[in-house]
């Protein structure tokens, strides 16, 4: 994602400069594409059976998967080059709307309590429908609320580049994304359903929590690092690329779940007892 350096954007034309940076903003269009797709993917997938539609809506989770991959990129690519715009950061902002917000909650909809009404069709899928529309606009709009959040703690000199306040948009996006990807047929009976919106709920409340999340922005890749390193990076593709199904699914909920863990052996541990003030007799 891209940061923002206001003074440097200040000149002759105004506020903003003409044109464009070409190649960060490449990216991002990357990753607006594959939200594109993952959305007509869904709306294709809830036209077919079970057999046949979990392969289209295991392409929608693919699509998500890969722009969150794009969406790692833009910002790097973008501090790497000195490219960085506030023209950037709101396209950023407004493509994760799309391809973080509104296609995962599409998906999290048409994959996890559509099936169950074609199936039963009786009352109370009808309240698990509406309650189905609640709870995956509640994950959009919190996404969105989220991002406004981030623009504006971008912007303040003392921001954390260590730290996100609240579960990134993306990561939130990718734990549906996974989770589809892993199980893959959609949602068949009414309990798993109902499962299935509280932890899209769960994620909404995340994204606008106060729950910290490391941020890997400050990690940078031209600094010397050891051997081990790129060995280990190089399992992880290969394993991913042999197990994408558990091993996707398994970073994602480690990453989620690392927020709350954090929080709770923060309290948990005890704490220095604050120095006593040494009065002169």
């Amino acid at each position: 994602m891209e940061t923002a350096e206001p003074n440097s954007k200040q000149g002759k034309t105004g506020p903003f400069r003409r044109g464009i940076y070409i190649l960060p903003s490449l990216f991002t269009v990357g990753s607006l594409v594959c939200g594109y797709i993952a959305i007509l993917a869904t709306l294709k997938a809830t036209g077919m059976d079970r057999e046949q539609g979990r392969f289209v809506f295991d392409l929608a989770a693919k699509a998500i998967g890969w722009a969150v991959l794009f969406d790692g990129f833009d910002g790097r690519i973008a501090r790497l080059t000195n490219s960085s715009s506030d023209f950037g950061r709101e396209f950023d902002s407004l493509a994760d709307v799309i391809t973080f917000g509104v296609a995962p909650a599409f998906l999290a909809f048409a994959w996890g309590v559509r099936p169950v009404e074609e199936i039963f069709g009786n009352q109370w899928v009808e309240y698990l429908r509406n309650t189905g529309w609640v709870v995956t606009f509640a994950f959009l709009i919190c996404g969105a609320a989220r991002l406004a959040r981030f623009n504006v703690d971008t912007g303040k000199p003392s921001s954390d580049r260590k730290h996100f306040v609240g579960l990134p948009i993306p990561a939130g996006a990718g734990v549906i994304a996974a989770l589809v990807h892993c199980i893959k047929w959609s949602v068949p009976d009414w309990p798993w359903s109902l499962l299935w919106l509280v932890i899209v709920g769960v994620l909404g409340f995340l994204m606008v929590s106060k729950v910290r999340y490391p941020s890997f922005k400050a990690f940078d890749l031209r600094r010397r690092r050891p051997y081990v390193a790129i060995i280990l990076i190089g399992i992880v593709i290969y394993a991913i690329w042999t197990y994408s199904e558990p091993v996707l699914l398994a970073i994602a909920l480690t990453y989620v779940s690392s927020g709350p863990v954090s929080k709770f052996i923060s309290r948990i541990r005890p704490h220095p007892p604050a120095p006593q003030e040494v009065h002169a007799s």
